[in-house]
């Protein structure tokens, strides 16, 4: 194997695939790197429970296949300054080569590797930027592996929209967006890498999809990962959104969240920040006897009761964060309710929903 590519899009493929790879394996050729050069080059990755694949234009002089530890290519390229780097098979090793440099890391065993996930069946089409959207609702899903059940993001279909929807028992986001089906779905997907495979997918997103696994494609590019257990949380869990409101809050995301990004130091071994709704503005306040208090206004619109609710801060951070540039509205339920956050359906018919679950007062 030959071949030449402009060395900005090479180390970026090879960081990609290199980090939904394990790190620490029993068999070193499932932390290994795919290279295989035809019209182009193909780069990809396989642990038998995730399977990635990108494409990188090159010029190739001598096709070929290998595989190579995935962290030391990745770390070369991205270390490389050279705006056209050189990949040569020389012997036993990858030869990474430049006008001035010259690296060179051992070859694996590519006969023990098991190769890349075939995607499973074609289910229907949704446009990537209407899929970045499983991104945000990712945000609510567990990071605790020990609970994987919660680490998972429900993604249903019907024949106009696909339904996703997270928790870890504490908050909960929910969304709709448009798609194009070609069959049905229902299913728990591990959030981090199709939340993952959502932010780099463009144009038209072709999604497949069976009883074990899930599959992005877009152009020549794919990332396929393992099903979870059955789909969970169950319808119930939605209707959780179907809050009876005692404030309604009109109020700029962003704003919002830059209040309780600076209350955040002052929020005490819970990290809690407190909102209390006043006639047209919210009061943003943290309290730590050790640290201080912090108090901020941010401009609203109000409608309802004057309530007063303390949340643990990151939460609501990772809430508003979902939010980013809209006007969000606050659906606030006296007590320890959750509060619902949700925005008006933009002009892409992507609807966004969080949830989140208040603290008992700390002041």
């Amino acid at each position: 194997m030959d071949l030449t590519a402009t060395t900005a899009e090479l180390a970026g493929a090879a960081a990609e695939v290199a980090r939904l790879l394990p790190t620490r394996v029993l068999d070193p050729v499932l932390a290994g790197l795919r290279l295989k050069a035809g019209t182009d080059v193909e780069i990809a990755g396989s642990d038998q429970e995730h399977g990635v694949r990108l494409t990188v234009h090159a010029t190739v002089h001598t096709e070929g296949e290998v595989l190579v530890p995935a962290k030391p290519l990745a770390a070369t390229l991205q270390a490389l300054d050279d705006p056209q780097v050189r990949l040569k098979v020389e012997g036993q090793r990858l030869a990474i080569r430049t006008p001035s440099s010259r690296f060179a890391i051992p070859l694996l065993d590519l006969n023990n590797h098991p190769g890349i996930p075939e995607l499973p069946r074609l289910q229907g089409h949704v446009d990537a930027d209407k899929l970045r959207t499983i991104a945000a609702v990712a945000g609510a899903a567990s990071k605790d592996d020990a609970l994987p059940i919660f680490t998972g993001i429900r993604i249903q279909s019907d024949e106009q929209k696909l339904h996703v929807i997270a928790t870890d028992r504490y908050r909960m986001a929910y969304a709709t967006l448009p798609w194009e089906p070609q069959g049905q779905i229902d299913l728990l997907v591990p959030a981090k890498p199709i939340a993952e495979a959502a932010r780099q997918a463009h144009g038209e997103v072709a999604l497949h999809a069976n009883e074990d696994r899930i599959g992005l494609a877009w152009n020549n590019n794919s990332i396929s990962t393992a099903l979870l257990a059955a789909p969970f949380p169950d319808d119930r869990a939605r209707r959780l959104l179907e809050a009876v409101i005692d404030s309604t809050v009109l109020v700029d995301a962003d704003a919002l969240a830059r209040a309780v990004r600076r209350a955040t130091p002052y929020g005490g071994p819970h990290q809690a920040v407190t909102i209390q709704v006043e006639d047209s503005e919210l009061r943003v306040k943290g309290n730590d006897p050790q640290h201080g208090e912090s108090e901020e206004f941010v401009k609203a619109t109000v409608d309802g009761d004057r309530v007063t609710k303390t949340f643990q801060a990151r939460y609501l951070a990772d809430a508003l964060k979902a939010f980013a540039g809209r006007r969000i509205e606050l659906r606030i339920q006296d007590g320890l309710r959750s509060t619902v956050l949700t925005s008006t359906p933009g002009e892409d018919g992507v609807e966004l929903t969080y949830l989140v679950v208040p603290m008992r007062s700390v002041a």
